[in-house]
């Protein structure tokens, strides 16, 4: 739906609205005559019918036969009936109906917009020693540029001066900030650190990283799938159906009036306003239970998918490390040595200080304070805690100072690692991992025997030795590791190819395959791109969020079904009595309005509280 096509049904709506008013205050409460009575009906006809059915003859001429076709018809037979009022609500139903709906639907250019947002407008050039901004487009290979703390990388390039971190997660699904020193590889959109580097462009800005995800975003944005709605799926049966019997009634009878009786009562209420009222209910309900659901159609197609992709980091994840295993030399304890490193650890921001100090507090271990704290660049965190001399530093260093030690250490496993020194001697090796979700075990293994998922695969940019280990410990049997955004849009556009696919994820990444799956949900608020790609957003960060939505979705489901199959069952049964001549034209809009009013308040059930909404 266009913005002009948007607002011409919210135009049309409150035109409607007012036409009738005026039609009411002139018939009841000032008792007019039948032609002023009349006029603001007619205004209502051609100012908002006309654009309505000059709209529905282009759905006809392409052969697209849904719920709204009968609804013009109905109009059509209104005014040739005389019926202005009746078809006056029609005209107000078909334009309220679509302006609904169009509150929740997305917006695809403001994806790109988040986009562009987190793109800098300017890079910092370095040369001869003096630092010029220059716009973003200007920046040529091999330039050098700096990079001050908290900004965002402009371009993809190598470090040649400066020692820092920065973090990437929002691009490559790594959970950690990354240390950035001379010679290593820096991605254009990943945020900078503390400290300030100096950097040789490698790629233009038109071919970094950040601008191959927004041309994939744009790429995703046009393949989207084309879904039906609900209501287009029951109007194309339910609309020849009606249309026939009209006709047919009209044949045998010889009687017109029986046709647009027929009509009259076949207009499919039901349809135009329970489905939804459905929807903006099951939406309401969603956003009270922090869900926000940005695009309708979400609700409509997540229970009908049948295979669940997942995210790594951030979404099975808590996207933190945390401190997996302890290899303590001989010589020394474990909770003497994770003292004194966690007494060390309290002075520094690296996230793996955080894991350390965590284990640290589980084990209820007492703190000492620590002095003549220090860290050289590239030789990690150096500080005396009760008299002994703590260093927590890495492998390559450890192993570049003590090259005779190697044999002390344990072989190289996946996860990080940090490697603790007492007064010069190796005292540990410590491992961290990304840590599951305490719920995501239970999740996984309830989506088949609940939801009818038939397939449940994790897509991650991280390495495979760390996705390989999630999977294990989650029992998810199909992994893609390592995979750039573009190769996760592949792999879910071929799943969409065997049916209907759910995508939840919560970094940049994801954004575009999530625009490329059938459902696309994103958990927590880690990215404004990511709220803005995704279909559904939990605003928690937690799996239990994902169960809930698709509890909403089954019952919204159930509900709008009961209303728009009830209201047209009630519906075809008037309209036979019409076709046989024992309900006129009036009586059979007046039937029409109470099977109207029972679909509608059955679809206002959809906004309330079930009594079970989670299974978790």
């Amino acid at each position: 739906m266009t913005d002009v096509w948007r607002r011409t049904m919210s135009l049309i709506t409150v035109l409607s609205l007012a036409g009738i008013a005026a039609h009411l205050l002139l018939r009841f409460g000032l008792h007019t005559n039948a032609i002023v009575q009349h006029i603001p009906l007619w205004a209502t006809l051609a100012l908002g019918g006309i654009p309505l059915l000059y709209d529905l003859l282009k759905k006809l001429a392409q052969r697209e036969f849904g719920s709204d076709l009968l609804a013009g018809i109905s109009i059509v037979s209104a005014v040739l009936l005389g019926e202005y009022l009746a078809g006056a609500i029609v005209v107000l139903m078909l334009a309220g109906g679509e302006a609904l709906e169009s509150y929740a639907v997305r917006n695809a250019t403001s994806v790109l917009r988040a986009l562009a947002k987190r793109v800098p407008s300017a890079a910092h050039r370095r040369r001869d020693s003096q630092i010029i901004n220059v716009a973003l487009d200007e920046v040529a290979v091999g330039d050098m540029l700096a990079v001050f703390p908290h900004d965002i990388c402009p371009v993809d390039g190598v470090v040649v001066e400066g020692h820092g971190m920065m973090d990437e997660s929002f691009l490559t699904g790594e959970p950690f900030k990354i240390t950035k020193a001379p010679g290593s590889t820096v991605i254009s959109g990943a945020i900078n650190g503390e400290s300030a580097l100096t950097i040789t462009a490698t790629k233009r800005a038109v071919d970094s990283r950040y601008a191959k995800i927004m041309e994939v975003m744009r790429e995703s944005e046009q393949h989207r799938p084309r879904m039906r709605r609900l209501g287009d799926q029951l109007g194309a049966l339910y609309t020849p159906l009606a249309v026939a019997l009209a006709i047919i009634a009209w044949t045998v009878s010889g009687e017109a009036t029986r046709f647009l009786a027929v009509l009259v009562i076949a207009t499919p209420c039901p349809l135009l306003i329970a489905i939804p009222i459905g929807i903006i209910g099951s939406i309401s309900l969603c956003a009270r239970r922090a869900i926000i659901v940005k695009d309708p159609v979400t609700l409509e197609q997540i229970d009908r998918c049948r295979t669940a992709i997942f995210d790594k980091t951030g979404t099975l994840t808590y996207g933190e490390p945390k401190l997996t295993e302890e290899f303590v030399a001989s010589e020394f304890s474990k909770p003497h040595v994770l003292r004194l490193a966690a007494s060390v650890e309290l002075y520094s921001k690296h996230p793996l200080a955080r894991a350390i100090l965590a284990a640290a507090s589980e084990q209820k271990l007492q703190l000492q304070e620590a002095s003549r704290i220090s860290e050289p660049p590239g030789q990690g965190l150096r500080a005396i805690v009760a008299g002994r001399e703590v260093q927590i530093t890495s492998r390559e260093e450890f192993l570049k100072q003590n090259n005779a030690a190697a044999s002390q250490l344990h072989s190289v496993g996946s996860g990080l690692e940090c490697i603790v020194l007492i007064d010069g001697r190796y005292a540990a090796t410590y491992r961290f991992r990304d840590a599951p979700r305490a719920e995501g075990l239970s999740f996984i293994k309830h989506l088949g025997p609940k939801h009818h998922f038939e397939r449940v695969m994790i897509v991650s940019g991280d390495r495979e030795s760390e996705v390989r280990y999630l999977a294990q410990e989650l029992g998810i049997g199909e992994i893609h590791a390592q995979k750039t955004p573009e190769e996760k849009v592949e792999i879910v556009r071929a799943e969409n190819t065997y049916g209907k696919t759910l995508y939840v994820g919560d970094g940049i990444n994801d954004a575009p395959a999530m625009m490329a799956a059938t459902v696309g949900m994103a958990i927590g608020q880690n990215s404004d791109v990511t709220a803005e790609a995704a279909g559904v957003v939990a605003l928690e960060s937690s799996l239990k969020k994902v169960d809930e939505f698709m509890h909403i979705s089954r019952r919204m489901r159930a509900i709008v079904l009961q209303s728009a199959l009830g209201g047209m069952t009630l519906s075809a049964v008037g309209m036979f009595v019409a076709a046989s001549g024992h309900l006129s034209p009036v009586a059979g809009a007046l039937t029409q309005e109470v099977i109207d009013v029972l679909a509608v308040l059955n679809a206002l059930r959809a906004a309330f509280l079930p009594r079970v909404i989670s299974d978790l």
